[in-house]
């Protein structure tokens, strides 16, 4: 069994980090060790999602989710300018893996990893997200 919340760490949470990292470099122009430092993850870590090799699984479909980059760039911005408190920036990343399920890419993620899935039509991965989607 695996539960959507295992397709969220596995996958949505270093897409969104991906995401945030380049927009921290190509768009706001921090360098790789400024942006890690203010992601609160290693060098390392942002050098591996802007190689693909954590992340890139489910990119590209947080990629063509207008709402969701939008959330992305919000965050990336925030993160910029230092201007939100860390607990602000979480919510963000909340909302913006919120949005993810709500637009049903966790349920395609998670449909990849769990074939049984397939063809149930009710999914539990979208569940719960009213307070988050206004």
């Amino acid at each position: 069994m695996k539960p959507p919340c295992t397709i969220v760490v596995q996958h949505i949470l270093p897409a969104l980090r991906l995401e945030i990292a380049k927009e921290l470099i190509q768009v706001h122009g921090l360098r790789r060790a400024e942006a890690a430092g203010k992601m609160g993850v290693t060098p390392a870590a942002v050098t591996q999602y802007l190689k693909g090799s954590r992340g890139d699984a489910a990119a590209a479909r947080i990629e063509g989710s207008r709402k969701v980059m939008e959330l992305v760039s919000e965050i990336s911005r925030d993160i910029a300018e230092g201007g939100s408190p860390l607990d602000v920036l979480l919510l963000e990343l909340c909302r913006a893996c919120h949005a993810v399920r709500a637009e049903g890419l966790i349920c395609e993620l998670h449909r990849d990893a769990l074939p049984g899935l397939r063809g149930i039509e009710t999914c539990a991965c979208s569940l719960g997200l009213v307070a988050f989607d206004q």
